[in-house]
């Protein structure tokens, strides 16, 4: 006994047959595959077919051939509607929704030509299953590039879209189980319910960019619509930017170092398998550049300078780096050294490319700003409205001269054009040029005087400070008149702090009226002056100081005098006190003189001699003195 045949779809080589014991009477070929197929079951159910079957009538050929040019979904999508019209099941699922939704509107399989046909199927299918989900749009949205158009004409891609905008706008965690595979699946306790079955998911805190990885997917024309759709429907600006940013860095590996360090890994379904666009990384940026919004942050101009550096590798044409450029400069006062540091990738000798740069410091100085920061605090917003933006590209620029002096194949020219783009008025002091200058005449000793003058005219000597001058007075690599005019205008402001200093001492000594009028008069004077001021201040206080310990030292010397003076006092005192004249004075004792001494006045003496009972009675007395002071 034979084995029985299978009914149903088979294929054989390039071509697909319908195992149904008949033989085929009409052929369909799309985009080179053949169908060889029976005309009443497809014309029963297509419209398309009816009427192409009613042309090719007149030829009498027992088997009908007919070609679908430009079919949506190409075989795959027709196969699915030649099962349908055979009656064979068929499943719905969000990856062929969209291409058969196409395939049954082109071959018109309306209820026209059978009740609950393959079009109004498609239809609620994707009403009421696809576009109430956010992991079946986005397969819906990623699997239709190959019937685009047609979707396109069915507004199937707007209706699409615009449910993936609705969602972003939404909590994701009111979506239903897709949305609980977000993150980390692990669940150590507080796992989610759904439909009563214990998931193990655990439920995430919703964050902002939760969508991001998901719709990286898409390629870079639906991407296109998809944030033109999100912008129309109100989505805020700094997610648009930050989701055009994670794209940007999926397929432009260049960018990964221009872009801030993100928090965590990357969220998307897990049950997605998708795989990443192929992408024409040139077009990619191209098409980039038209979505970013006219904003300005920190982080926003650090990727902007990053796709700059990736177009200029790229080749991208001169339009998108214009309005690259014309975006850097809007905002140049957010940029980062390391971003202006942009390789020189033409056939230029300079390492870093200058030109570039010059144009976006002439982008920055020629047009007005008008763009509004970020809402904070997205994107790594860090400015100060304080400080004025020139003042801060003043001093970038100055870094930025810095850097690039040591290129020994910078032309003097170029260091002086980059140097004098800015205004006078955005740099109060000139210490970062002088400091590029020296770098550059480090690098290039081969320079002439009279061409390092030339380059130190870009300097005003009123504009360095105390320690700038005092290191271009010693530079040995500065011409001698450089030298010259640095000491003069040093001396110059020294004079002039002087003068100031002496000016505030008298306001301030000055009645309380007269003295705010002078210090007034004088305050900007002096403020002008940087640090000669604070040179004078400094040297003010030291005389104060040295007069203190000068008074104090001569406090000293009146002390040990005093005590100098009392130590001899005593030392005298003492001293008094063990003589025995001293001692016989306090007694009430007259002390007689030595023998010789007596003998020499008692024949010294001219009177007359005295009786000799008063000479005994004297000479008694005096032997009682003699004994008693013996004794004493």
């Amino acid at each position: 006994m034979a084995p029985a045949k299978v009914s149903g779809f088979y294929k054989h080589g390039n071509d697909w047959f319908f195992n149904a014991g008949l033989p085929s009477d009409l052929t369909i070929i799309v985009d080179g595959v053949n169908f060889h197929l029976h005309k009443f079951p497809l014309m029963s159910k297509c419209g398309k077919i009816a009427s192409i079957f009613e042309e090719l009538k007149s030829t009498h050929d027992k088997i009908f051939t007919t070609k679908l040019e430009e079919f949506p979904g190409g075989p795959d999508a027709f196969l699915f509607a030649a099962k349908f019209c055979y009656g064979i099941r068929v499943e719905f699922t969000a990856r062929n929704i969209i291409m058969v939704y196409c395939a049954a509107d082109f071959l018109e399989m309306t209820d026209e030509y059978g009740e609950d046909n393959l079009l109004l199927k498609s239809e609620n299918f994707l009403h009421k299953n696809v576009l109430r989900n956010w992991k079946d749009c986005i397969l819906a949205l990623q699997s239709c590039e190959s019937c685009m158009p047609r979707a396109e004409k069915l507004h199937i891609l707007k209706k699409c879209l615009n449910a993936v905008s609705m969602m972003v706008c939404t909590d994701p965690s009111l979506f239903g189980w897709p949305m609980m595979m977000y993150g980390s699946l692990q669940s150590p306790g507080g796992s989610s319910l759904w439909n009563g079955i214990n998931t193990g998911a655990r439920i995430r805190s919703a964050e902002s960019d939760w969508w991001f990885e998901d719709i990286s997917y898409f390629s870079v024309g639906l991407f296109e619509r998809l944030i033109k759709t999100m912008e129309e429907r109100g989505i805020r600006c700094e997610l648009l930017a930050g989701a055009i940013m994670y794209y940007a860095r999926k397929y432009l590996p260049g960018l990964g170092r221009w872009q801030s360090t993100q928090g965590g890994k990357a969220r998307t379904v897990a049950s997605f398998s998708l795989t990443p666009a192929t992408v024409d990384q040139k077009v990619l940026l191209e098409s980039i550049e038209t979505l970013l919004p006219k904003k300005k942050g920190k982080s926003f101009c650090r990727f902007l300078l990053g796709l700059l550096r990736v177009a200029s590798i790229l080749g991208v044409n001169q339009t998108c780096q214009d309005s690259l450029e014309r975006r850097i400069g809007m905002q140049l006062e957010l940029a980062s050294l390391d971003g202006l540091l942009i390789p020189s990738y033409s056939d230029s000798d300079t390492l870093y490319n200058t030109d570039c740069v010059e144009r976006i410091v002439h982008h920055f100085v020629s047009l007005e700003s008008g763009l509004t920061l970020f809402s904070p605090p997205s994107l790594d917003l860090e400015s100060s409205p304080s400080s004025e933006p020139s003042r801060k590209v003043a001093r970038l620029m100055d870094s930025y001269l810095a850097e690039v002096a040591s290129d020994v194949n910078l032309k003097p020219v170029k260091l002086r054009t980059l140097a004098e783009d800015l205004p006078e008025s955005s740099r109060p002091l000139h210490d970062g040029l002088y400091r590029a200058l020296d770098i550059y005449f480090k690098a290039h000793p081969w320079l002439s005087d009279g061409e390092k003058e030339e380059l130190c005219n870009i300097i005003d000597y009123r504009k360095l400070s105390v320690d700038a001058c005092a290191h271009a007075s010693q530079n040995e690599r500065l011409p001698l008149r450089v030298i010259l005019q640095v000491l003069f205008f040093a001396q110059m402001h020294l004079r002039m702090a002087l003068a100031g200093c002496l000016n505030v001492l008298e306001a301030e000594s000055a009645p309380t009226g007269q003295g705010e009028i002078a210090g007034n008069a004088t305050a900007g004077q002096i403020v002008q002056r940087d640090g000669w001021v604070t040179v004078v201040r400094e040297n003010r206080v030291l005389k104060v100081d040295m007069e203190k310990m000068r008074s104090r030292v001569g406090e000293l010397e009146e002390e040990f005098s005093k005590i100098k003076q009392e130590m001899k006092r005593v030392t005298k005192s003492h001293s008094s006190l063990s003589s025995p004249r001293l001692v016989a004075r306090k007694f009430g004792c007259k002390l007689l003189a030595k023998s010789s001494d007596a003998q020499t006045d008692v024949a010294g003496s001219t009177g007359p001699t005295p009786r000799p009972s008063v000479e005994q009675a004297c000479s008694s007395r005096n032997s009682r003195h003699r004994k008693s002071f013996s004794l004493f």
